[in-house]
């Protein structure tokens, strides 16, 4: 398949994912934004808002949808159902996890009590991801996209690779290799007397989950229908996301050689960037956004000339076969890192 003109080889350095730099034009700062993106004190101040209420009923929505999936299956009772709920029931995790990731950066409520807690008990331990060892990790990742303190660099640093060695990723988390990759670490982890504590936590939340299936008279749906689908549509989603945000980027103070920024249908946004965490270059140009507000952020940087038409991806798919554009190179098994909200970590970046 040809390649679409924002992925043409004279668009971006030769075996890499970075745009050229003369594709990157030095138009900042303005009166509105710094020389890195981020929005003047005023402008900055309007983007912080937090709606509080609002993001109670985004979190609760979540958990809500992910049971009426259950009940419309458990109720039509059919093959055919039951089989199109196994997916939905993986984008649950997508969803857990990026209101998770905007708890990590405090912008969930307003309150960082309240906001911790929700992030840990409601999204992130319910998700599997140890919730204040994320928070660090993740902002090691923002403080420096592909330094030497990367977590996920493995994840991010190969592309673009063969479309074999592609598939070949994809195929072990659609079966559960990746998952189990991820859930070995978080169960070895109750050996160590430091790392016991968080993973009993996530555990445990795991235990009344079940126990909720158990007294609900399912309890086989807590395997098939939550670890099931946490083990391998999540990790497909997860990788797709992931590497559509930094996939073959490079470490540099221009964010836009760090983080794509890719149009998004609703399909994208109901699979893959729900919540606004598709617009990944505008919270890389200022994390403390919250995710409400990212396509506000996104209008100013194009506004200002900085984003430009040659380095927006139409769509994911023009993006994901760009990062399997590349050579065959040998293939290794992805390792468990330690931000692996693709981990028990790997979250949105």
């Amino acid at each position: 398949m040809a390649a679409p003109a924002i992925a043409a080889e004279h668009n971006r350095l030769p075996d890499s994912m970075v745009p050229r730099r003369e594709l990157l034009p030095e138009v900042l700062p303005t009166d509105r934004l710094n020389a890195r993106g981020r929005p003047n004190p005023q402008l900055r101040a309007e983007l912080r808002h937090i709606p509080d209420a609002r993001n109670a009923l985004t979190v609760a929505s979540v958990h809500a949808e992910y049971l009426a999936i259950l009940a419309v299956a458990r109720k039509l009772n059919h093959p055919v159902v039951w089989a199109l709920a196994f997916p939905l029931a993986g984008r649950s995790f997508s969803k857990l996890a990026i209101l998770a990731h905007e708890a990590a950066h405090r912008l969930l409520f307003s309150d960082q009590a309240t906001n911790d807690f929700v992030g840990k008990w409601l999204l992130a331990y319910p998700g599997m991801v140890p919730f204040d060892a994320y928070r660090r990790s993740h902002f090691a990742h923002h403080k420096d996209e592909m330094g030497p303190e990367e977590p996920d660099v493995s994840l991010y640093d190969p592309y673009p690779v063969s479309p074999d060695s592609l598939r070949r990723k994809l195929v072990r988390d659609a079966v559960g290799i990746s998952g189990y990759k991820n859930l070995m670490p978080l169960l070895k982890a109750l050996k160590s007397d430091s790392a016991r504590p968080v993973a009993s936590r996530i555990l445990g939340t795991q235990a009344a989950i079940a126990t909720g299936f158990a007294v609900a008279g399912h309890p086989f749906l807590w395997l098939f229908y939550w670890v099931g689908p946490y083990m391998t549509v999540w990790r497909v989603i997860n990788r797709l996301r992931a590497i559509a945000e930094h996939g073959g980027m490079g470490r540099s103070k221009d964010r836009r050689e760090t983080t794509h920024h890719v149009r998004q249908g609703w399909a994208a946004r109901f699979w893959v960037a729900p919540f606004n965490t598709g617009w990944h270059l505008a919270h890389h140009a200022d994390m403390g956004i919250p995710f409400r507000n990212l396509p506000k952020l996104h209008e100013e940087l194009v506004a200002s000339g900085w984003v430009t038409e040659d380095i927006v991806y139409p769509n994911y798919r023009t993006l994901w076969t760009t990062l399997a554009s590349g050579a065959k190179r040998k293939d290794k098994a992805p390792k468990a890192t330690s931000s692996s909200y693709a981990l028990p970590t790997n979250q949105p970046n």
